[in-house]
């Protein structure tokens, strides 16, 4: 969304807001604020044209932002969705590639040893010699010092044995780093897959909120958003019988992978275990026509890193088949035929057009650093949200009329005045609601209808004391002065309290709760606003043209 789009509406209307308070605070003219608080009216209705849906021409665009108020999941209809990030996977995973670093590092500095990854979250480093002691704990305090290093015993090691493990620190930033990458993954995800007004939010330390409302394909969607998209590219082995590695087990060095074969069966592959590439030097991805046989693939771009990677790859191994390798399946297999610079390759695998867009928006977004597991999931329908509307519609109607009415057969005149400032309360906080692009929910109306009864308590006190003043022989002048003074302690103190609720359930609250949060906070405001500052407006401008001389309350 266009941050200038979002705020230029709402800056207009707090200017001409705090214009109003400066002219009331300052005992400006009664007739300015009247022409102000016209002014405000205008702004707000203005604002809220694009709600209607309705077409607006382009400069009203560019003047006013095309910004509106959103329908949310339990008024639109869609799919909810509570995702875990397994954060001890993304640990493991960022183990195995410590452990890859350190088998580098001692072959680097020639020291002879063995590294090995456990499930406990450990680096096993079983050196060969006593004579490199001193060369690794050196290695260790200079390249691996988010590590501790610790002395450990294995009877069947010639040499010196050693766990390593992170510093409790390093290990809450990996799995901070873990989840902010897996919101920022499912978001991109999201975002290219076409779907409007969601809602991705991070819940408690290890859960992901989904909301899509008015998705049509929520399996779909789950598949795209749950899929962990490790890319891999490792050799396949052609040099043993992959049903004979079935039967007794993958080799030393070797793994059994599967994919789809030709006639859509499942394909075993005996693969080489070290991954040559992976997928974080993937730049972009696109889906590309392929043969009328074969169906779309998908083309994919790598950075100069890959490319060079990639070039050195298929240069070292002409003849050989390489397997692309998708969260441990395999897309496809073809044989190196020659040389391949440049950085670009290609996956073909007998895609759908659907199937072959998804799996280039994984690309393009990138791996998720661990799986997400779905903890709880909803649909809404459509129809449900047409019926959650009509209910939502109905509650406000019957409540704003009863109070309507009530005011003003009860207070008669003044009544009417209030029911001008919780009209114009209402209307502004729809307005700023339509200004930041906020989202209407069924928590939302009921924020709405409670910021309704709010502002009735305001105006009930302003007019009691206006009502007790008349009857202790005060002037209409003296009684609308002593009305609204007297009863500011009071409209302030429970405003104050309601404010504070409000902000309590935003920081803590979750989903609709905040939705609802946000709604009674701003109703508070423009509350407060209407029934202190605009009505008083009214009184003040008969006073100043001695127009006043009897109060209908």
């Amino acid at each position: 969304m266009d941050q200038t789009q979002s705020f230029g509406p709402i800056l207009i209307l707090l200017v001409l807001i705090v214009s109003f308070l400066y002219m009331h605070f300052t005992n400006g003219s009664g007739l300015t604020r009247i022409y102000l608080a016209g002014a405000i009216v205008l702004a707000a209705i203005l604002i809220l044209l694009p709600s209607l849906n309705i077409d607006l021409p382009d400069w009203f665009k560019a003047g006013f932002g095309s910004t509106k108020i959103q329908l949310g999941l339990d008024l639109q209809g869609g799919t909810h969705l509570l995702m875990a990030v397994k954060l001890d996977d993304a640990v493991k995973t960022q183990l195995r590639r410590r452990a890859d670093d350190f088998k580098k590092e001692l072959k680097d500095n020639k020291i002879d040893g063995d590294v090995a990854a456990d499930d406990s979250g450990n680096l096993t480093v079983k050196l060969k010699s006593s004579a490199d002691r001193t060369a690794f704990l050196d290695l260790a305090q200079k390249s691996f010092s988010d590590m501790t290093v610790s002395s450990n015993t294995d009877s069947s090691s010639p040499g010196p044995v050693y766990s390593l493990a992170y510093k409790p620190q390093e290990l809450q930033t990996i799995r901070s780093n873990a989840m902010d990458q897996a919101l920022e993954t499912i978001r991109n995800r999201i975002d290219q897959l076409g779907v409007r007004e969601t809602t991705v939010a991070k819940e408690g330390d290890n859960e992901i909120l989904v909301q899509l409302p008015g998705i049509q394909d929520p399996e779909r969607a789950k598949e795209l958003i749950g899929k962990t998209a490790v890319l891999e590219f490792k050799l396949v082995d052609d040099t043993k019988n992959v049903q004979d590695a079935i039967k007794d087990g993958p080799p030393a060095g070797d793994e059994i992978l599967y994919g789809t074969s030709e006639t859509g069966s499942r394909e075993p592959y005996l693969v080489e275990s070290p991954v040559l590439m992976t997928g974080d030097v993937v730049t972009d991805a696109r889906v590309r026509p392929g043969a009328r046989l074969e169906g779309p693939y998908v083309a994919v771009e790598l950075d100069n890193r890959g490319a060079d990677i990639f070039d050195a790859m298929t240069a070292e191994n002409v003849g050989r088949r390489l397997a692309i390798v998708l969260d441990n399946t395999v897309y496809s297999a073809p044989v190196i035929k020659e040389r391949i610079p440049g950085g670009h390759v290609q996956i073909t695998g007998r895609f759908s057009m659907d199937e072959a867009h998804d799996l280039a928006i994984v690309l393009r977004s990138g791996a998720l650093p661990a799986p997400v597991e779905i903890e709880e999931e909803r649909t809404v329908g459509p129809s449900l949200g047409r019926d959650s509307i009509h209910q939502g519609e109905l509650s406000f109607v019957i409540g704003a009329g009863a109070v309507l009415i009530f005011m003003a057969v009860y207070y008669s005149g003044a009544g009417l005045l209030a029911d001008f400032g919780l009209s114009l309360n209402i209307l502004l906080l729809i307005c700023v609601m339509a200004a930041l692009g906020a989202t209407l929910t069924l928590p939302g109306i009921a924020g709405i209808v409670l910021t309704l009864g709010m502002s009735v308590d305001a105006n009930v006190l302003v007019n009691e004391r206006m009502r007790e003043e008349l009857r202790n022989g005060k002037s209409p002048r003296e009684a609308v002065k002593l009305g609204y003074e007297r009863a500011w302690s009071a409209i302030r103190d429970s405003n104050i309290s309601t404010f504070a609720a409000g902000l309590i359930l935003f920081q803590f609250g979750t989903g609709p709760v905040k939705g609802f949060a946000v709604t009674l906070c701003v109703g508070v405001l423009t509350g407060l606003f209407s029934c202190i500052v605009v009505t008083r407006a009214w009184y003040d401008y008969r006073i100043s043209i001695r127009k006043l001389t009897r109060i209908s309350v």
